[in-house]
């Protein structure tokens, strides 16, 4: 079983690369996010034709969460039920046995900056959530775009980002706090390369130089990290023409 996050930066743009990769990569879910697109205009058929059942979240312009799986899926929930809020964030399904959840983390502009309160509050309120639905769904997984470099070697110039957004304490902190609820970050399970990113800014030549940062996670509660064989950064993508600023973060699961 393979589940992928991935952050489209416009499923409308992206939708062509969307289907090529889930041809190149067959995988059984994933997790989109900043989809930009309002239930109306999810381009169900073409995903179904793929192979693929979705369920969406959207709003125009902004946000927007889907889950594409080859499984059926059922108990899908839109939204944080603890944290009312009209930007479409989160979506949940329960698939094979499996509660996935996928999320697109607010970015927070800047710290100090009511966004960066808002994406604190907005963790606080995830944590809580997550806290709940570990005790009635022990196979759990949090996909998505994190927008939080969890560690220094996460990032291409720790220096460079030190305090800042994405990078500072209160977010590696809010981190650290669902890693404290028995979920294990799928691509530290195993030894890994250095400087593997999952973004790169479109500008300054930001990919060619691997000027990155590992901001998209898949975080598995302890069930199903003890089954995970492999997690892995598919940079390819982000080599196509008129890419995404993300690439898709991959984790094979064994549960048969």
């Amino acid at each position: 079983m393979k589940i992928a996050t991935w952050n489209v930066n416009s499923l409308k743009v992206r939708l062509p690369q969307v289907l090529q990769w889930l041809q190149d990569s067959p995988v059984d879910v994933l997790c989109l996010q900043e989809t930009k697109l309002t239930d109306d205009k999810f381009p169900v058929a073409e995903i179904e034709a793929a192979g693929y059942g979705v369920v969406f979240s959207g709003q125009k312009t902004y946000n927007g969460v889907a889950i594409l799986s080859r499984h059926a899926m059922r108990d899908v929930v839109k939204n944080n039920p603890l944290f009312p809020d009209e930007q479409q964030r989160i979506i949940a399904a329960t698939i094979a046995g499996m509660r996935i959840v996928c999320a697109y983390i607010p970015n927070g502009q800047a710290v100090g900056t009511d966004k960066y309160d808002y994406k604190l509050r907005w963790l606080d309120a995830l944590h809580d959530w997550l806290a709940a639905e570990g005790k009635t769904h022990e196979k759990l997984a949090l996909l998505g775009d994190y927008n939080i470099a969890p560690e220094d070697r996460d990032v291409h110039d720790p220096a460079a980002w030190a305090g800042s957004v994405l990078c500072s304490e209160p977010e590696r902190e809010q981190f650290r706090r669902l890693q404290a609820l028995g979920f294990k970050d799928a691509f530290r399970l195993f030894e890994q390369p250095e400087k593997i990113f999952s973004w790169w800014d479109y500008r300054q030549m930001a990919f060619r130089r691997n000027m990155g940062l590992r901001i998209d996670h898949i975080l598995l509660s302890p069930a199903l990290a003890t089954r995970c064989s492999a997690c892995v950064v598919d940079k390819a993508p982000r080599k196509w023409e008129q890419p995404s600023d993300h690439t898709p973060v991959v984790a094979t699961l064994d549960l048969a």
